[in-house]
């Protein structure tokens, strides 16, 4: 295929069909073309295969018919949504060399010019040392940096996001903005972050799990979200509409059936009408669906004082430092832990969920359900039924299937390994643990991340109304603003809580 002008189809499906196995079926007879410089998002539910679209374009995956066809000489690199566990223990020089084919003798420079660019700038005091780090040492944020540079690296003509904004602060985001908004190539998003979306997108990719198919709008991220649920409204009504001439059509068919003679053949034509009628029925796309409204029982029977700390760690200047303090976290008091990336706020979540802390003391007995951001506390080989039934205790079977269930988590879900899901899937099949689970103590690291926007007022809701005790981190201020904090707590300024006059 030959070099083109601005609007020339740089990768362009033709009739592609895909399935991740015969049980789900990704892709059917689907035709679209992606223009150079264009700016897209990349839209559709949880599980619905957008990760594996992203595999199509690059090559990792091939389509069963079809064709995916990419413009002579275009370069394409994934900004992906994690770093994957075999990657962890690389150092950052090693985790840039993946990026290449070939040996690249001269790599440093690109690396310090790529860290400038995603404001990941090591203190003069270690520089020398910065490329040596080992990549599971960086805090959430900073690996989400790290992921995006390891695209950007490779300069490519596309560049393909996967949840770029997850982990990433108010600052990293904005930054990233400002970037994508000046960048001259082409760009496909996937992000559940609207107003990330809207600042730079012009048109949006639908991933329909109805149709499996893609279904291509023009305009901003608000204005296509708008189009798509007038459409959705549009056909409930028809539906509604087309409801009512079924049943009525039912009913004269049963009355004319009963008269006997050339009645019945009336009865037959009603019947006839009832199958059209069916036929016509619009299949409301599942994409409307929203997990159930949900609530998060608290263990029964907790003290007062659920958690006292004595003493944290937080990051400075890239070196680990012990606050003392004397916090006391009470029961049914929501904490909301901030600071910036690479602080340290991951890792004290991560050390209180364990019990073993340096300074803690969780009170005897208490339950702790901790909703990790990389749902590594997940068994990844287990299913997602044995993932759910491990908290049960002896409650049966069903009362799981019921909480599942709001969840969106049902069929072949069940039987899946968690290491298959969507990260969007495990972090539904992660909430659902926890409301089995009825701890005492929450603690939540970025639970925003990954899910669908649909369901997050549903999750703040379920937060705002939790009983427990409850220590949450965040960059999601739309989330925050919904759910009722009692307790500050900043890592980047002395180690004494403030209460929260208003919502952040």
């Amino acid at each position: 295929m030959s070099q083109g002008g601005r609007n020339a189809g740089v990768i362009s499906f033709t009739d592609v069909f895909y399935e991740h196995n015969e049980q789900k079926p990704i892709l059917r007879n689907t035709s679209f073309t992606i223009r150079r410089g264009s700016k897209l998002t990349l839209m559709g539910q949880n599980g619905a295969g957008k990760s594996t679209l992203f595999r199509l374009i690059t090559g990792e995956h091939l389509p069963d018919e079809g064709q995916v066809n990419i413009m002579n000489g275009t370069t394409i690199a994934v900004s992906r949504q994690v770093i994957p566990r075999d990657e962890m223990d690389l150092t950052i020089r090693q985790f840039f060399e993946k990026c290449f084919k070939e040996k690249v003798y001269a790599i440093d420079p690109m690396i310090d010019k790529v860290l400038e660019v995603v404001n990941l700038v090591p203190h003069a005091d270690v520089a020398d040392t910065f490329k040596d780090r080992i990549v599971g040492s960086f805090s959430g944020g900073q690996q989400a940096r790290l992921l995006l540079a390891s695209a950007l690296i490779q300069n490519p003509d596309v560049l393909l996001l996967d949840e770029p904004t997850n982990n990433l602060d108010v600052a990293g985001i904005a930054y990233l903005t400002d970037f994508l908004k000046s960048y001259k190539k082409t760009v496909v998003v996937i992000s559940h972050d609207a107003d990330f979306l809207n600042a730079f997108t012009e048109g949006v990719l639908y991933l329909s799990v109805q149709n499996r198919n893609i279904e291509k709008y023009d305009g901003n991220y608000h204005d296509v979200v708008e189009q798509i649920g007038l459409q959705v409204a549009k056909e409930k009504r028809k539906n509604a509409q087309s409801e009512k001439e079924i049943q009525a059509n039912k009913d004269k068919a049963n009355f004319f059936a009963n008269k006997g003679g050339n009645m019945r053949m009336v009865a037959k034509r009603m019947r006839e009408k009832v199958e059209d009628y069916e036929a016509n029925k619009v299949d409301v796309r599942k994409e409307d669906k929203t997990i159930r409204n949900f609530t998060i029982p608290v263990q029964k029977s907790i003290p007062l004082n659920v958690l006292k700390l004595s003493s944290y760690k937080v990051i400075k200047d890239h070196k680990p430092e012990t606050l003392e303090c004397d916090l006391t976290f009470q029961r049914g008091q929501h904490w909301l832990l901030i600071g910036p990336n690479g602080i340290g706020k991951t890792t004290l979540l991560e050390s209180l969920a364990s019990g073993h802390a340096t300074g803690e003391e969780i009170a005897d007995g208490v339950v702790v359900g901790y909703y990790r951001q990389d749902f590594s506390n997940l068994d990844f080989e287990q299913t997602v039924f044995e993932c759910l039934m491990s908290v049960m205790g002896r409650r049966p079977e069903q009362e799981m299937r019921s909480v599942a269930a709001g969840f969106l988590i049902t069929g072949d879900l069940m039987g899946t390994e968690i290491k298959y899901l969507s990260e969007g899937q495990k972090g539904l099949v992660a909430f659902a643990r926890l409301v089995l689970l009825e701890p005492g103590l929450l603690i939540l690291d970025e639970p925003t991340n990954h899910i669908n926007f649909r369901h997050i007022p549903v999750i703040a809701k379920a937060l705002d109304e939790y009983q427990g005790t409850m220590m949450l981190v965040s960059h999601v201020d739309e989330f925050v603003d919904q759910i009722q904090i009692d307790e500050v707590l900043d890592l980047a300024r002395p180690p004494v809580s403030r209460r929260r006059e208003t919502n952040i």
